[in-house]
């Protein structure tokens, strides 16, 4: 998954505000320690735009994704920033770093990608034993609304500078995971379309399954945000920020 889709990612997701974006995660951040962290994590990174830019902003920042293909990416983009994050090839549920850090971050759907409840319990433990003592772990997940109420058995269809995409979606109601079966067409330099197929998986997590799983972790003040804001969660909101943070030593 994501190898031949790292080579056209950047271009798809050209419309997304992630200066917006990382301007939110920072927010998070420094309402939860009173100022940045000096290291993070930002796990399933993908091509490394949103670490660079928190990089840029002075955090150590590691990524850790487990497609080689994007982490290649990443780290060009982030010397053509001018910083030096860190990107492993990683497990997220098997988050494994060599110092703890103060916050854990797993943006654009990370956690859908984690389609058991085991996934996402592992990653919780994980990311809390990254974490610092007061450290907080910050991601945003894709809302049940938005995977089965919108996406949900629909087929999608884009066509933009060079690159065409046919999307059809398969929702399982049962265990909430929708199947998305992408066709990608990328023009190349001899004015021929490459055509290449990816089929990706993603659950859709209820709030309350991941506030649980959080607190069953170890997390405390764990709460939920609305998408790109600070307040409770509204019913239509296509995306929800999660909040936690490892008890402080006492």
């Amino acid at each position: 998954m994501y190898e031949d889709f790292a080579g056209v990612y950047d271009a798809l997701m050209d419309d997304y505000d992630y200066d917006a974006w990382a301007a939110h995660y920072l927010t998070l951040m420094r309402d939860e320690h009173g100022a940045l962290p000096t290291r993070a994590v930002e796990c399933a990174c993908g091509t490394g735009s949103l670490t660079v830019r928190l990089a840029r902003e002075g955090i150590a920042m590691v990524g850790v994704d487990l497609s080689r293909s994007m982490l290649r990416h990443a780290e060009e983009k982030a010397r053509a920033w001018g910083v030096q994050p860190t990107f492993v090839c990683q497990d997220m549920r098997r988050l494994t770093l060599p110092r703890r850090v103060g916050a854990v971050l797993a943006t654009c759907d990370g956690v859908n990608y984690l389609t058991t409840e085991g996934d996402v319990r592992a990653f919780f433990r994980a990311a809390h034993a990254a974490l610092l003592p007061g450290g907080c772990l910050c991601f945003d997940c894709s809302s049940r609304h938005k995977l089965e109420g919108v996406m949900g058995d629909s087929f999608f269809g884009e066509e933009r500078d060079g690159i065409a995409t046919l999307w059809q979606n398969r929702l399982n109601r049962q265990t909430h995971v929708i199947t998305m079966d992408v066709t990608f067409f990328v023009r190349e330099e001899d004015g021929r379309y490459r055509r290449f197929r990816e089929e990706h998986r993603q659950r859709a997590h209820s709030e309350a399954e991941l506030l649980g799983w959080l607190r069953e972790a170890g997390f405390e003040d764990v709460r939920a945000c609305g998408e790109m804001r600070c307040d409770a969660p509204r019913a239509d909101d296509l995306r929800i920020h999660y909040i936690a943070r490892r008890p402080a030593a006492h």
